[in-house]
């Protein structure tokens, strides 16, 4: 129920399975299915996937079999107190070998990397939020392997937004512009592979970036920027990454968190006024 598969379990009663709140059992499963020949799209919040890493890495990736794992709950999720909140599935996933990890930024972009995902012969990961996002955001399509888009072009900061963060930094972007201040704003898409190409053309012009992730820190989106950094030899760029801290995060409402840890579209541009600019 919670990850809305009724209508389908109903219309397509013999290629759905439940297996309960055995999240082990449902990887690997899933990568039974895929050795006969199936693809596999396997649905799980994304805080549970933890309790199923094991097979993931050695059932699903290590054979690189062609399932699909849509990670529901991504990132705060809100009232359901510290247990739900996805905030850790990009820093254990993204360092696995023959993973595709994917973050949709509006429900549109969510269809075509299903699409996309299941065309791919490999094993695709795909974070989302329990939440909403802007409606006129529309997604430039098709999705093509590693590539990320640009949303906005400007020249003094560069925001790389992964995911439904794509929100936040359009939305820091028109404040920023209010302090005739520039951003370019990029809808990374891949968190693995990174759009590498993108990257060092932005960091080639423009080098005051600022990364913004609903996810830990420890590891994340961010992290996977300052790696390519280090690889490309990027040393003239100063970088600032907006994520959640190293900690457990408590009950409330996702508005409320949000504010709490300087994820809103107003507190970014504050410490980029104050910090970067």
């Amino acid at each position: 129920d919670g990850t809305g598969f009724n209508a389908f379990a109903e219309a397509f009663p013999e290629r759905f399975f439940d297996v309960g709140i055995a999240e082990e059992h449902a990887v690997g499963f899933s990568a039974g299915l895929a050795r006969r020949g199936l693809k596999p799209v396997t649905t799980i919040y994304s805080t549970f996937l933890q309790r199923g890493y094991d097979q993931v890495v050695h059932d699903v990736c290590l054979q690189d079999l062609p399932v699909v794992f849509c990670l529901d709950r991504a990132g705060l999720v809100g009232e359901d107190g510290p247990t739900h909140h996805g905030v850790f599935d990009i820093a254990y996933l993204r360092h696995i070998p023959n993973l595709v990890f994917m973050a949709p930024a509006t429900p549109a972009e969510l269809q075509a990397m299903l699409e996309f995902a299941l065309s791919l012969d490999k094993p695709v990961a795909i974070r989302y939020p329990k939440g909403s996002v802007r409606t006129n955001l529309l997604p430039k399509l098709p999705i093509q392997l590693g590539k990320a888009e640009i949303l906005k072009s400007g020249t003094d900061v560069a925001l790389l937004s992964i995911g439904s963060m794509a929100d936040v930094a359009l939305e820091a972007a028109e404040i920023l512009a209010k302090k005739n201040v520039s951003a370019t704003v990029i809808n990374a898409r891949f968190i693995k592979p990174l759009d590498e190409a993108l990257l060092a053309e932005v960091f080639g012009t423009i080098k005051k970036v600022v990364t913004i992730e609903d996810g830990a820190l420890e590891g994340g989106f961010g992290s996977a920027v300052l790696e390519f950094m280090e690889r490309a030899s990027i040393k003239d760029v100063k970088i600032r990454r907006f994520g959640i801290p190293d900690k457990f995060i408590e009950h409330g409402k996702r508005s409320e968190l949000f504010a709490k840890y300087n994820l809103t579209p107003q507190a970014i541009c504050d410490v980029i006024i104050g910090e970067i600019v």
